[in-house]
């Protein structure tokens, strides 16, 4: 599908959406068994040895973040994934009304006024086969996730500047619409805290991820392959790591 159709269809998708308004997650199961195609259901092998077990991972389980490397980004990059094509922007697909993820609750952290040339604050990454999201009669290609990245000139503790923005952003983003179920799942390397939860948005099964470290924090917001069913958390986190190491620029 050409970019120009993409959108063209993104809007019809996002008009029926609009109408709909918000779904209680009983209206909206996620189909049992394997991830469909296109879904990122195994560690991408270039973040596969930073990635903990997260199969039993709870927030009182998570490993221990090591001390302040001293590292602070300059350059947000569109990273290089592998199976996946990735693009600044939300690749021609937005819910609309308020209800694209965002970070939220960092306004005690000081963001970084760089070149915008050099902050691709919003990417959007494709699998293959595409995503396809269907509503009624109403269809559209969705990436496989969305990242929205804030560079700061420090993040004293990303542990406790992750709960804030993780509260605060769930907190706006279920005012506008997302429902979410489950718990919130913890995973902390030497260098990088994510925090996960499912939701539905739409009747659309959606997986977030919300991550910080010593300079910078952002948001994966994983999309259902088809439409079907979420993505497991324990795909989402490697997903998210190997974005994190390839889009952040010293």
């Amino acid at each position: 599908m050409s970019r120009v159709r993409a959108v063209v269809a993104a809007v019809v998708l996002v008009s029926a959406v609009a109408g709909c308004g918000a779904v209680d997650p009983s209206d909206a199961k996620p189909s049992a068994g394997k991830p469909a195609a296109g879904t990122p259901s195994a560690a991408p092998s270039s973040a596969a040895s930073a990635v903990a077990d997260v199969e039993n991972d709870t927030p009182s389980s998570a490993g221990k973040l090591g001390a302040d490397p001293g590292t602070r980004y300059r350059a947000i990059a569109v990273p290089a994934l592998e199976g996946q094509v990735c693009d600044e922007g939300d690749g021609g697909f937005h819910y609309g009304s308020d209800l694209d993820m965002i970070v939220s609750g960092d306004d005690d952290l000081t963001q970084i006024e760089g070149d915008s040339q050099d902050l691709a604050d919003e990417v959007s990454c494709f699998g293959s086969p595409r995503n396809v999201l269907r509503m009624g009669s109403m269809s559209a290609t969705a990436p496989t996730f969305t990242a929205r990245t804030t560079l700061y000139e420090q993040v004293a503790d990303p542990v406790a500047a992750l709960n804030r923005i993780f509260d605060a952003s769930v907190e706006l983003a279920t005012g506008y619409g997302r429902d979410f179920t489950g718990e919130a799942k913890v995973v902390t390397s030497e260098t990088l805290v994510v925090k996960c939860r499912q939701n539905v948005t739409n009747t659309f099964p959606m997986t977030t991820c919300f991550w910080a470290n010593y300079g910078a924090a952002g948001v994966v917001d994983f999309f259902p392959a088809n439409g079907e069913q979420y993505v497991p958390i324990d795909s989402a986190v490697p997903w998210t790591q190997a974005f994190v190491a390839g889009a952040l620029r010293a």
